[in-house]
């Protein structure tokens, strides 16, 4: 069964304190005070996710709130950045962090918070954790470059632009469905990985749309910015694209579940996450418009 909603919520608020914990000591931990837009309102999906597949699988739970911290603070490091790459000016309903503070400040803010929420995982002893994180971030950031300065100008294809979303938000999923597997258990990890990857990346396909038709007003942030930055998106990238593109992104969700056939309370837990954290967030996306 789904863990229950008051026990993520108890988890998450965890994972809160955590994330601003490891800025004490920090000559910016004022910044967070000031800004209470930026931690805890986001709806922080990768720490939710990590948490629903940790608790169904019965893992420690300082490591789980640990793990998810540390995914949500690189998830906040690059909304930091890029906001600044694509001059949005609106972040979860309030104005970017650049706006405020300047693009120097974003940028380094946004550093410090990857650096931190490493030493998150070192603190618990797992460099398993550390060092797939190591590797997701690195996914994140090379994706970013090919589609900054290797497609940005060019329709692309609808096979790069899905290489594009798998690495560029596929790779938090991805740690985050990790984080919360049982090493020992065989080809669990690998299977959660997939699973994580391939909802990542159908969320980032629905976002696609979204800065398209969506509305900023619910969305929480400024939109349009892809098309005018001319980058390869799900909108743009129209050669082999799939005729109905919200069906073959609702085929995703069904393959990443079927990811985790061999463990059916992880397969449950995961169908549950979905219903209850992805699938209403898209279609308020798809509405929006």
């Amino acid at each position: 069964m789904f863990p229950e909603k008051n026990q993520i919520d108890r988890q998450l608020t965890l994972v809160k304190s955590a994330m601003h914990d490891c800025l004490k000591g920090t000559h910016v931990s004022s910044l967070i005070s000031k800004n209470k837009d930026f931690f805890g309102q986001g709806k922080m999906l990768r720490s939710r996710l990590a948490l629903a597949i940790g608790n169904s699988n019965g893992r420690n739970e300082k490591e789980l709130i640990h793990a998810a911290a540390a995914v949500d603070l690189i998830h906040g490091a690059s909304l930091l950045h890029d906001d600044v790459i694509d001059g949005g000016i609106l972040r979860r309903g309030a104005p970017t962090f650049w706006k405020k503070y300047g693009i120097n400040g974003a940028i380094l803010f946004g550093d410090l918070l990857m650096f931190k929420a490493l030493s998150l995982l070192v603190e618990i002893g797992r460099i398993d954790l550390l060092e797939e994180l190591i590797a997701k971030t690195g996914d994140v950031c090379c994706s970013e470059v090919e589609q900054e300065l290797i497609l940005r100008g060019a329709l692309g294809t609808w096979e790069e632009c899905e290489r594009v979303a798998r690495f560029k938000t596929g790779s938090l999923f991805a740690f985050a469905a990790v984080a919360g597997a049982d090493p020992k258990a065989p080809g669990q990890m690998d299977a959660l990985r997939e699973a994580g990857f391939i909802v990542g990346t159908a969320y980032q396909l629905v976002d696609d749309i979204l800065d398209v038709s969506g509305n900023e007003e619910i969305s929480g942030k400024t939109l349009g910015t892809d098309q005018q930055r001319e980058k390869t998106t799900a909108i743009t990238a129209t050669k082999n694209a799939p005729a109905e593109p919200m069906e073959y992104i609702d085929s995703m969700l069904e393959t990443s579940t079927a990811q985790l056939a061999a463990w059916p309370s992880l397969q449950s837990a995961w169908n549950d996450f979905l219903t209850a954290t992805i699938q209403p967030v898209l279609s308020k996306y798809l509405s929006a418009g």
